[in-house]
């Protein structure tokens, strides 16, 4: 098992590019102090393309403050991920997650399982504006993380995803006082790292959002934009 530690201070060695995608985005393989290596993706800020709609910060840290509230929120549904320098200059660096190539993304994208469910929370939690059935990595039916976060935590709602199946239900006891809970780490112990990431109004309409899902549940899709991602896988 990777350690946060490891991650940050192992050699980073580039091995290839994922070419399917619209950023530098690199397999490569980090190797620890006893030698051991594990496969990572490599996303460099100087790989990215400007985006009018995230004018502010980058991407990488975005992918870095999903994976921040997914541990403080208890929702354990991405990859470790941390910001580091690489051979093209800082970026998000996560572990690479093995996914069985002959299972169905769609199919269990459309299951209403507990760990949909708990994806589907923390998606508008962060504000996703991608989550198509590509970056959700099956690990066992209990299981599910996701991947691709760096377009996160905007200001202005904009949630689109593939996951709309609980659209306008109300949310569990356990899973408000998640939420709740969520919300004082992030008033608390977790506020500076988190600044670090995003604006401050990014992180104000973050707590806006958390307060909306605890009165009001699960959102229903916007008529306002698109609410799947485009294409959806």
């Amino acid at each position: 098992m990777l350690s946060r530690e490891e991650l940050l201070s192992g050699e980073l060695i580039v091995e290839g590019r994922l070419v399917d995608a619209s950023n530098a985005t690199l397999l490569g393989r980090v190797l620890t102090g006893d030698q051991s290596s594990f496969a990572v993706v490599y996303k460099p800020i100087a790989g990215e393309r400007a985006l009018w709609d995230f004018a502010d910060g980058n991407l990488a840290s975005r992918e870095v403050a999903s994976h921040l509230i997914s541990e403080a929120g208890q929702f354990n549904c991405v990859p470790l991920t941390v910001m580091r320098d690489g051979p093209f200059g800082p970026g998000a660096v996560q572990q690479w997650i093995d996914v069985d190539p002959d299972l169905d993304l769609i199919a269990i994208g459309q299951q209403s399982t507990p760990a949909i469910r708990n994806l589907a929370l923390f998606d508008v939690v962060i504000n996703n504006t991608d989550r198509k059935f590509g970056h959700i990595l099956p690990i066992s039916d209990s299981e599910i993380l996701g991947c691709d976060h760096g377009l996160t935590f905007h200001e202005e709602f904009k949630l689109r995803t593939v996951l709309w199946q609980y659209a306008g239900q109300e949310l569990a006891k356990n899973e408000v006082s998640k939420l709740e809970s969520l919300k004082l780490r992030i008033k608390g112990d977790i506020g500076s790292s988190l600044g670090e990431l995003i604006t401050q109004d990014e992180i104000d309409s973050l707590l806006e959002r958390i307060d909306m899902l605890i009165s009001e549940g699960f959102p229903y899709p916007s008529e306002q934009w698109p609410a799947v991602p485009w294409p959806p896988v």
